[in-house]
């Protein structure tokens, strides 16, 4: 659901898409409250998290004279001079590390303080062209921490800023953020990555706070007469089962339990006595909840006797690190789509990537993941290749791509000594959408061509050369019922994999006089999601694997490539801190061998496209990522 500057008389349908989706009622309930007297002088504070690395350590506060960690007595344990505004912070075994507001520079800023009771220097992000209105962190199952910034007039930024709770020399911008206006909190929630902003007098927003996640924002809560709140949303507090919300205006404190990935009411509290609360934290005891609230006086403890029921936690999946990243494809917006390995047989750290631009033609990237060749050939979509093509008097390196320009397939000569691509022609087809393609060597050493169109229609065309040009023979046709897109061919086996991309992977034998008689290998539900993207074959020593991209839930799925097609697990891509990488997601097309290439690439190589280019923002491009690291996350031989 895409909802963006929605204004509040619009809500209606907006509201009902929350509750079938993202709220769901449940029994009101009324926990008692009790709030402290005694006013803390501070205009923001959190309970401390765990896990505490300090023992008596219960808070973090901004005081006059700088940022402060509080005792159990309320004593100062620890201060770090300066002037502050607002926080957020996140504790490991080791130390905390803590964001904030310099109110002076108005620069958001990092520091960690240690179990050593040190405070780091502080590390400062770039200034922003917006005044920060808010910030808040978030740790993603990585350990990569960012810093989401809101700004006024719905501007906002997050930034990669520490790695292991251990800040980065140098912050890096992931993605700007088109954030509702009227917004000066956010939090997170890691375990569900889900990013909660306000608009004042509007509501509370959901987003993915994911790296890679597409800028898509839910209604959680809105005002009356769309919601419960009576008159603003301002501050929330967020735990693995609860997410408490101000309304600050009311003076109530509305509470949500989760329920698998959905919020559900679950009560509100009166507030009588606090001038308009606008901030909350909140941490789990054996009674409850206790609260911190703070208004314009200062900051009240409280304790809430309410405790939300457990929640189970989804199953985690590996997430790995590219090790290089290609330049940018030409075109903007979606464009990279397909990529195919060559290998240089005499000098295979020479090898090369090719990718298709399907807005432009074909690209050609080193090892490094440099362009070294950009043919402008048409719009292009997959792309596939193998060695070993008689053209005429010479052996050539055969790449073909399925070309929408023409319906066509067209085809690429690779000098075997150089790896320079020369283009040599196409061939025409009468598919009038012509979409996926790859390639197949049968055992006599022939190669043919396999290309779909988004029909369902399969063409098997077996390609030659007459008078030293290509050409290419129709011997085969079938089709599938709904729109297909990736395949891959197991030559050695003489078995075909096709992608129908909201079925299932389908294995047939890929001979041209062989029956059309599909094997289901896997089916969308469970590990895969739809769209079935890009598939491809690792050969390994003991076995093969079938790597196909779940698009549907940004992942990779492995399974054995021979009948029963064993799950193997799943995975992610991520980003390479250290590298200043962003991870893969949206993922089209991809290619892997287990050709030694040398250097991390020793076990192979796998290449995918990236829907998402993040850190910075920026043209679409293709992820390396070593075959070792699939293996060691998988378990496979």
């Amino acid at each position: 659901m895409r909802l963006f500057n929605l204004s509040l008389s619009g809500l209606c349908v907006a509201l009902a898409a929350c509750q079938s989706s993202e709220l769901r009622e449940t029994a009101v309930i009324a926990p008692a409250l009790t709030i402290s007297k005694t006013v803390i002088s501070t205009e923001s504070t959190q309970w401390m998290t765990p896990p505490t690395f300090l023992a008596d350590a219960q808070r973090l506060q901004v005081a006059r004279s700088g940022l402060q960690v509080i005792g159990r007595d309320d004593q100062v344990l620890s201060e770090l001079p300066g002037r502050f505004e607002t926080l957020d912070h996140r504790a490991d075994a080791h130390g905390v590390l803590v964001a904030s507001l310099d109110r002076k520079r108005q620069q958001a800023l990092l520091t960690r303080f240690d179990s050593a009771q040190q405070w780091s220097a502080p590390r400062y992000l770039p200034k922003t062209r917006f005044a920060i209105e808010g910030l808040c962190l978030y740790r993603d199952s990585a350990r990569n921490d960012f810093l989401f910034l809101v700004g006024e007039e719905g501007i906002g930024e997050q930034w990669l800023v520490a790695e292991q709770g251990r800040p980065l020399a140098e912050p890096r911008r992931v993605r700007t953020l088109s954030l509702p206006p009227q917004s000066g909190f956010c939090q997170v929630d890691d375990r569900s990555n889900s990013l909660y902003v306000n608009e004042e007098n509007v509501g509370l927003w959901r987003y993915d706070a994911g790296a890679e996640a597409p800028l898509v924002r839910e209604p959680v809560e809105l005002v009356a007469p769309f919601g419960a709140l009576r008159q603003n949303a301002a501050g929330m507090a967020v735990s693995p089962d609860a997410l408490l919300l101000l309304d600050a205006g009311a003076g109530n404190l509305h509470l949500y339990q989760r329920s698998t990935s959905q919020w559900q009411r679950a009560g509100v509290v009166s507030l009588a006595g606090l001038d308009e609360p606008e901030q909350v934290s909140a941490r789990a005891t054996a009674e409850g909840l206790d609260l911190l609230l703070v208004d314009d006086a200062g900051a009240r403890s409280a304790s809430l006797s309410w405790t939300p029921r457990r929640s189970e936690p989804q199953p985690s999946i590996p997430v790995l690190a590219p090790l290089v990243q290609t330049d940018g494809v030409p075109s903007l917006g979606d464009a990279a789509d397909d990529p195919a390995i060559w290998i240089d047989r005499a000098h295979p750290e020479r090898s090369r990537v090719l990718g298709t631009d399907k807005k432009g033609g074909l690209l050609v990237y080193d090892l490094a993941g440099k362009q070294v060749q950009n043919l402008r050939v048409g719009r292009l979509n997959n792309v596939d290749l193998r060695p070993g093509f008689q053209l005429g008097e010479r052996q050539v390196d055969l790449a073909v791509a399925s070309n929408r320009d023409h319906n066509s397939l067209h085809l690429f000569a690779i000098d075997p000594a150089s790896g320079v691509l020369a283009d040599i022609g196409q061939i025409a087809t009468p598919l009038k959408e012509i979409y996926g393609l790859c390639l197949f060597k049968d055992r006599q050493g022939a190669i043919h061509a396999i290309a779909n169109d988004k029909d369902g229609s399969f063409l098997q065309y077996r390609l030659g050369s007459v008078n030293g040009k290509a050409s290419g023979q129709l011997v085969r046709r079938f089709r599938t019922e709904t729109q297909p897109e990736g395949c891959v061919a197991d030559d050695r086996n003489e078995r075909l994999y096709i992608g129908e991309e909201d079925v299932a992977v389908w294995a047939l034998d890929a001979r041209a006089e062989a029956p059309t008689t599909f094997d289901q290998v896997i089916a969308v539900g469970g590990p895969v999601k739809d769209d079935i993207e890009g598939l491809a074959l690792y050969h390994g020593e003991q076995r093969d694997y079938l790597v196909i991209s779940s698009q549907g839930n940004d992942s990779y799925v492995v399974v054995e490539a021979q009948a029963p097609y064993r799950l193997r697990g799943s995975f992610r891509i991520g980003l390479n801190a250290a590298r200043g990488i962003d991870g893969a997601s949206e993922t089209d097309g991809l290619d892997v061998t287990s050709a030694n290439l040398g250097g991390p690439w020793s076990a192979g190589l796998l290449v995918v496209q990236d829907g998402r280019k993040r850190m910075p923002e920026g043209n679409q491009n293709y992820k390396y990522v070593p075959w070792t690291a699939v293996a060691a996350a998988l378990g496979l031989e």
